[in-house]
C-alpha cells in the first residue's frame, strides 16, 4: 500500500465563505503516478474551516451561511473574551461541520454521487490563507 500527499492552497474571504474543492482534488488524483485505487483524506491545516459534501449551487451556499449564522452567530463566546479575537463562533461552527473527510476513488476517479461536490468553509472572521492536506492511500 502506498501514500502520497499533496496540498492545496486557497485565499478566502471568511464569514462562512465556501469553495468548491472537487476539481482540485480530482486533478490531484489524475496526477498521482503510483495509485490508482484507495481512499483520499482531506484536512484542513487551521480551527476555524471544515470540510463537507453538498450540491454546490448558489442558493445551497447562501442557504449555508444562513442556517449558521442563525445556529451560531457571531457574539460573545468564552473564547472571544479569553483571546479578543471575536471569533468564537467560528470555531463552534468549524467544531460541528468537521476538520476532515474521507472519500473513495477508483481507476483515479473519485466516487461521488452525481449533485455531490466536496466543499472546504471558511468560518473565520477575516481572510485567510488556507492550506489543506490531502493523503491518497491505496495501490
Amino acid at each position: 500500500m502506498a501514500v502520497e500527499t499533496e496540498y492545496i492552497h486557497l485565499s478566502t474571504r471568511g464569514h462562512a465563505d465556501v469553495h468548491d474543492i472537487t476539481g482540485q482534488v480530482a486533478q490531484k488524483l489524475e496526477g498521482l503516478k503510483k495509485i490508482k485505487d484507495g481512499i483520499v483524506t482531506i484536512n484542513v491545516c487551521g480551527s476555524t474551516g471544515a470540510l463537507t459534501t453538498c450540491e454546490y449551487e448558489s442558493g445551497l451556499v447562501e442557504d449555508i451561511r444562513d442556517i449558521f449564522n442563525k445556529l451560531i452567530p457571531p457574539g460573545q463566546y468564552q473564547h472571544d473574551q479569553a483571546w479578543g479575537d471575536g471569533n468564537g463562533h467560528s470555531h463552534l461552527r468549524a467544531s460541528i461541520v468537521g476538520p476532515s473527510l474521507t472519500l473513495p476513488f477508483n481507476n483515479s476517479c473519485l466516487i461521488l454521487g452525481t449533485w455531490q461536490q466536496i466543499i472546504f468553509i471558511d468560518f473565520d472572521n477575516r481572510s485567510r490563507d488556507r492550506k489543506l492536506v490531502l493523503q491518497f492511500i491505496g495501490e
